[in-house]
């Protein structure tokens, strides 16, 4: 790399902003900040790069600002804007090192690989120009052959959070040429397999804030006082160097040796077409990351809660709200550091926080599946925060049970529609039982239950009314559950009533139709019975 090429992010638009009008604006580093309290969002071109976009700028105010304690952080809340006076001072003090194609410390790279291999496409930064990641099963490397430095600088820091494990391409230095090549392997990245959760304010600022945990903190990573970002580490990447250093170090881990190799195209401008890269640091697999939700199973230990394609998130909210039983022994919910912090500054009256306040969890990563290094699709997801739910157990145990009855109904709708087909299906089916039917014939009424999409429609319908039970539950708990059991009751029926179109007319589909909707209307009547009336109480 020759130093004739230069990208600064410090001085260079290439952050992704979306302003107060919503208009899309490219920003430097100092233009970010600066502005951070006018802009209503910073927004990658996936989720992953959304949210190590958000780590990287954290690990930078982290660095300036700490914040050591509730304190402290109350008056950068309060004072609503960044100190840029602090920030730029930082900024010029290690501004060398943001340069995207430095000759000695290209940014979030190594000059120094330790490894053999060849230069490779740019396109392997990015999951769904990747053909080693077959994004959807249909990803055309040939789609896009470069990146632009802007394009590039973003996805360098993705890169190095949410790659996934696999084959590296590169091989470990032989001792003799009859010795065999030994290729060695990529691990996944700190943030590849889980969801990030952010919790969204009403401004940039206001986002980055709410993120902002106290630092150090030692409920997220052990601390050593020379714990940096990697663009203030001497060889962040040196196979020498000791474990984890803290926070920081965390914030900006690099999982991979990544040196980009720019070129001048046919206009003239820099791009990046190739890249080398190998495996770099590894980290233990008990540190858990501060944004990420974390499950304990007895056999398994901690797990992440993840994407998957047939569930929305917002069935497993609840847990996320979990925060006044974590540190028992009997928990199985462990939420993010940062909703941990979030409900520490709300029992602090200095911070100015207001528990009547409600933001927006971001939810955003990929579906991949453990082991593989394949990408099936990019998700972001947004579910209302009431501040509330975290000073209130009693509003966590609410919702947990409106969502245990909502996915209680779910399977006794489907055993309804099962009902029906077993009835449409099987001639004589008043004699038998589920049990004594033969397997073809379970199997032949099962996806035919699957074929009338009941169950899709039942929890699409209900995305958009749980938006409003999560924030009205705080307010009028007794009305938020009525409403949400006369919707639930509603969305099951409609869901039914579709499904039984798919029986056609007659006397037997007639017969189906009525014997499902009565198993429906007994399981309704046990999940959500009428208040007693007063004579009931006396008897």
């Amino acid at each position: 790399m020759t130093q004739e090429f230069s990208f600064n992010l410090v001085d260079k638009p290439w952050l992704p902003c979306v302003d107060a009008d919503g208009r899309f604006v490219e920003l430097n580093l100092r233009q970010l900040f600066a502005q951070a309290h006018q802009l209503r969002a910073l927004e990658g071109e996936s989720p992953p790069v959304t949210a190590a976009l958000h780590r990287f700028l954290l690990a930078i105010l982290h660095r300036v600002f700490g914040p050591a304690d509730y304190e402290e952080w109350a008056d950068l809340w309060q004072a609503e804007q960044w100190d840029m006076d602090a920030i730029n001072a930082y900024l010029d003090e290690w501004q060398h090192r943001f340069d995207l194609f430095d000759a000695e410390r290209p940014f979030y790279q190594s000059a120094t690989l330790y490894l053999e291999s060849n230069w490779v496409s740019v396109n392997r930064l990015v999951h769904h120009l990747n053909a080693a990641y077959p994004l959807f099963n249909h990803a055309e490397t040939s789609i896009k052959n470069s990146l632009k430095p802007v394009e590039a600088a973003a996805a360098l820091i993705a890169a190095q959070g949410f790659s996934l494990c696999g084959t590296s391409g590169a091989f470990f230095p032989r001792k003799s040429q009859r010795e065999a090549k030994k290729q060695a392997m990529f691990v996944d990245g700190v943030n590849a397999r889980g969801i990030s959760f952010l919790i969204q304010g009403k401004s940039l600022f206001e986002t980055l804030m709410l993120n902002l945990i106290q630092y150090p903190y030692d409920q997220v990573v052990s601390h050593f006082d020379d714990d940096a970002p990697v663009w203030e580490q001497n060889d962040p990447t040196s196979p020498e160097r000791r474990p984890l250093l803290g926070y920081l170090d965390y914030l900006t881990w690099q999982n991979r040796r990544i040196l980009l190799r720019p070129e001048v195209d046919n206009q003239g401008e820099t791009t990046v077409v190739q890249l080398r890269w190998e495996p770099a640091k590894r980290l233990d697999s008990s540190t858990l990351d501060s944004m990420q939700h974390h499950i304990k199973n007895k056999k398994e230990g901690f797990r992440l809660l993840h994407f998957n394609e047939n569930r929305v998130l917002w069935r497993d909210s609840a847990a996320l709200f979990e925060l006044h039983r974590a540190g028992d022994d009997s928990a199985t919910n462990f939420p993010p550091a940062t909703f941990h912090w979030l409900k520490e500054l709300l029992d602090e009256p200095e911070t100015g926080l207001d528990d009547t306040n409600v933001y927006q969890c971001m939810a955003l990563g990929m579906s991949t599946k453990p082991g593989q290094a394949t990408v099936y699709f990019y998700r972001d997801e947004y579910i209302p925060l009431p501040l509330a739910y975290f000073q209130t157990p009693d509003l966590v145990m609410q919702l947990r049970d409106a969502l245990e009855r909502t996915d209680l109904l779910s399977k006794a709708l489907y055993h309804a529609i099962q009902v029906m087909g077993m009835h449409w299906q099987i001639p004589d089916a008043d004699n038998k039982k589920w049990g004594e039917i033969n397997r073809n014939a379970k199997s032949a009424i099962n996806d035919w239950v699957d074929y009338t999409g009941a169950e899709r429609h039942y929890w699409a319908s209900l995305d958009v009314p749980f938006q409003s039970l999560i924030v009205e539950l705080p307010q009028d708990t007794e009305t938020a559950r009525a409403n949400w059991w006369a919707q639930l009751r509603q969305s099951a029926q409609n869901a039914f009533d579709q499904a039984a179109e798919y029986t056609g007319s007659g006397p037997r589909s007639f017969k189906a139709v009525v014997r499902g909707q009565s198993y429906l209307n007994y399981r309704l009547s046990e999940l959500f019975p009428k208040p007693e009336t007063q004579k009931e109480k006396v008897l």
